[in-house]
């Protein structure tokens, strides 16, 4: 089976998402990428809504033909095209390909519709996602009721259609409705999602996030049927998580809370690890280097305490996120991930760190992986 995966903002962390996150379930074969397009080759089909369970895709859409124009417009004749009920409707056309695959694509649906007796009218990409690389992308932004896409892989032409898309309005309200926010601290639910998919974390499987605040990371594998254990030296914060677990309904006995230390609080086995550490004092303006070389050190005592601790009770991967700061030079500054190991005897994943930031962001992300 062949799938697309329109890539968000970072796609090379995207990447490292749908690859982890369909290794066990339905490993993919290999892939080719193109602007923020993945074509993906897969085993067998997987289930329905797959994209609620991925931070870092916008749409997933499914190959119906493949080939030169001629063979795809062959193939297409068989079978339908548009899936919609109303008879006069809105589509785009995402584009992966050279121009003249492209127009030629345009031109087929055009006809196809208008034979068809549909009253249909082709909508331009007319947004714009800025992407982490400082490139740009289009992405459509007036109502369509159906969306397609054109890749081209080694002069193979694919042609399909959009089947999923992420529904961010649902996740927005969830994230904003709950009854306890810190916008400034609180993890997104994109990030968090990436970040448990990397993990590898399995259905009924144990994740500890020993940096909990108020349970953004807790919620997203909660709602993957994931058991939790959080823990925060914030009283206020293990507060606020439990009030907003209990909000969204989920059962006592899926998660444990602990106001502790996590460099000292002795917890049961876990599978996994993932969490985003305190990254230090919000800072409004870049810092000298020696100033943001100060938070780092914080930051890594801190994390070296906390692995060595925790680190014999977790089987699986670690994974969290270090502050990434901007200097005023214009560069970044990170973690020193060699001092984490060696004092850790963790070893890191490979493709990793992975930054994660947006322009004029002051303290940004990496995102590391460990494993033992």
């Amino acid at each position: 089976m062949e799938y697309l995966f329109i890539l968000g903002r970072n796609p090379k962390l995207s990447v490292a998402e749908i690859t982890d996150y369909f290794e066990n379930l339905n490993p993919i074969n290999e892939f080719c990428i193109k602007k923020n397009g993945m074509l993906s080759i897969f085993e067998k089909k997987f289930p329905v809504n797959t994209i609620k369970n991925l931070g870092g895709t916008i749409a997933i859409g499914e190959v119906l033909a493949s080939g030169s124009i001629h063979e795809i417009e062959k193939e297409l004749e068989k079978i339908e095209v548009y899936f919609g009920k109303k008879n006069n409707f809105n589509y785009a056309v995402w584009n992966f390909s050279d121009e003249s695959s492209y127009n030629k694509i345009l031109e087929y649906l055009k006809r196809r519709f208008k034979d068809e007796k549909f009253k249909s009218s082709k909508k331009n990409l007319s947004g714009r996602l800025q992407l982490q690389d400082g490139g740009e992308i289009s992405i459509p932004m007036s109502l369509t009721e159906e969306e397609y896409f054109v890749f081209t892989k080694n002069e193979k032409i694919y042609f399909g259609r959009i089947i999923e898309k992420t529904n961010y309005k649902e996740i927005e309200e969830r994230d904003i409705k709950k009854p306890v926010r810190r916008e400034e601290l609180a993890i997104s639910p994109r990030l968090s999602k990436i970040m448990i998919n990397l993990s590898q974390v399995k259905e009924g499987q144990t994740l500890v996030d020993p940096f909990c605040g108020i349970g953004g990371i807790l919620q997203e594998a909660l709602l993957r049927k994931i058991k939790v254990i959080g823990i925060d030296s914030d009283s206020e914060a293990i507060s606020g998580a439990r009030e907003n677990l209990l909000w969204a309904n989920f059962q006592k006995k899926d998660f444990v809370l602990f106001n502790s230390d996590s460099s000292k609080l002795k917890i049961n086995h876990s599978d996994v690890l993932v969490s985003e550490p305190d990254l230090g004092e919000t800072l409004k303006y870049s810092p000298a280097k020696n100033k943001a070389r100060e938070i780092i050190n914080d930051y890594e005592d801190l994390m070296i305490k906390v692995l060595n601790n925790m680190k014999d009770k977790i089987s699986g991967k670690i994974v969290f996120t270090a502050p990434y700061i901007k200097l005023i030079t214009g560069e970044r500054n990170g973690c020193n991930v060699q001092k984490i190991i060696s004092q850790t005897r963790l070893k890191l994943h490979k493709d990793f760190p992975i930054a994660e930031f947006r322009e004029g962001q002051v303290v940004g992300r990496q995102i590391f992986v460990l494993e033992k």
